[in-house]
């Protein structure tokens, strides 16, 4: 049966029908008053779901474009940031920054485990001269499924009392509370693919006023990410450069269902879902490669002893037509995930943990015994 496709991957998430239908209206002009509305109304939107009454932008692009917007506006040339990586997007962010010249210091954990804030808080306290300029952390390290404590380096960050904290929220934003200006964090970095529940497109650039400081300082070249561009267009409900107008229309939709269901909801909703993967896929006998309870409510991620993770990821498309995410790296072929991010809902959870246990049997690999994973799952949905 074709048309059929269940993305269970931590991006592109599933985009609801009222979210599709919403992209295929007619393009509008966007220096029209008709757009600028929108433009107001999403401003507004966005600023509830990053809890800050700040500045949040909107790029044409990809999350990697926020993050590399966030860091070239507040940093000058050789500056020294300390750089959390513990797995494929924090190393991403070490090569970032290593590419516009600056001095990068890293914390580094295993994948699979989480960064120690401990370390963070070290290495700040150590710095009596001042030098860090930012802390660069991704809160939900996707590749691994582990979520980072940002609360908490945050915290070390604000302490040290000249250093930015920089976050990567892309497959955490919308999936778990990120209480932007209670947590003190100054830029925060996100795409339209993941909990926005949108197809790619948008990036999304949140500043604090202690990061607009900074960027009238920062000496790092800059055109069509010159943030400052973007902050005078956006007080006047427009855009810099011409923007994805249909994305626009998406966007409003999607942030219109986002408000419906209230934040509390969303952030419990992703909770439930994350212990109901995790149970399943213990209760079949597959362990989870992220450290006990470090798990990301964005993304499971499973290592299955003796199994080619990619051979049953290729038989569940095959078979069931839901597409788990693959190992990266040296991981390819050792791990698979499980997204429950965005647009996703127990019966979602529930059928891929049913397509993996049954592809298991099929394959003769299952550990457990039949049906144990589906009961685990069904279990840790109720309780929830």
């Amino acid at each position: 049966m074709q048309d059929k496709l269940s993305l269970m991957i931590p991006g592109p998430t599933p985009v609801p029908e009222r979210v599709l239908l919403a992209m295929g209206r007619h393009p509008i002009g966007h220096r029209s008053a008709d757009f600028q509305k929108i433009v107001k109304r999403t401003t507004q939107q966005l600023q509830w779901l990053h809890q800050t009454k700040g500045d949040v932008l909107v790029i044409t692009g990809s999350g990697t474009a926020a993050m590399e917007a966030g860091i070239i506006n507040v940093l000058s040339k050789g500056d020294t940031v300390l750089c959390g990586d513990n797995g494929k997007f924090g190393e991403r962010w070490v090569k970032l920054a290593k590419a516009y010249g600056l001095n990068v210091q890293v914390v580094q954990a295993e994948w699979g485990q989480p960064l120690d804030p401990e370390a963070f808080r070290a290495a700040l306290e150590a710095d009596t001269a001042k030098a860090i300029k930012a802390v660069i952390i991704t809160h939900s390290e996707t590749s691994t499924g582990v979520i980072n404590d940002l609360q908490t380096i945050a915290s070390h960050v604000k302490a040290h009392g000249t250093a930015l904290c920089i976050a990567d929220c892309v497959t955490s934003l919308g999936a778990c509370n990120v209480p932007m200006e209670d947590w003190g964090i100054d830029v925060i970095g996100s795409g339209s693919q993941k909990g926005y529940m949108m197809p790619p497109g948008l990036a999304f650039v949140a500043m604090s006023d202690r990061a607009w400081e900074a960027c009238k300082h920062s000496d790092l070249p800059k055109f069509y990410l010159d943030l400052a561009k973007y902050r005078k267009s956006a007080h006047a409900d427009s855009n810099p450069f011409t923007p994805a107008i249909n994305l626009y229309f998406a966007l409003e939709a999607a942030l219109e269902m986002m408000q419906a269901e209230g934040l509390e909801k969303i952030f419990a909703r992703h909770a439930r879902h994350r212990a109901a993967a995790q149970a399943g896929m213990k209760a079949i006998g597959l362990p989870l490669y992220a450290a006990e309870g470090c798990g990301s409510p964005a993304i499971t991620a499973v290592a299955p002893e003796g199994i080619d993770a990619e051979a049953m990821r290729k038989a569940v498309k095959e078979k069931f037509d839901i597409l788990l995410a693959g190992g990266q790296d040296h991981l390819k072929g050792k791990v698979f995930r499980i997204g429950h991010l965005g647009f996703v809902c127990d019966r979602d959870v529930l059928t891929a943990v049913a397509a993996i246990e049954a592809t298991l049997q099929d394959l003769g690999l299952h550990k457990g015994s039949a049906g144990a994973g589906v009961a685990a799952c069904a279990a840790a949905l109720a309780q929830g």
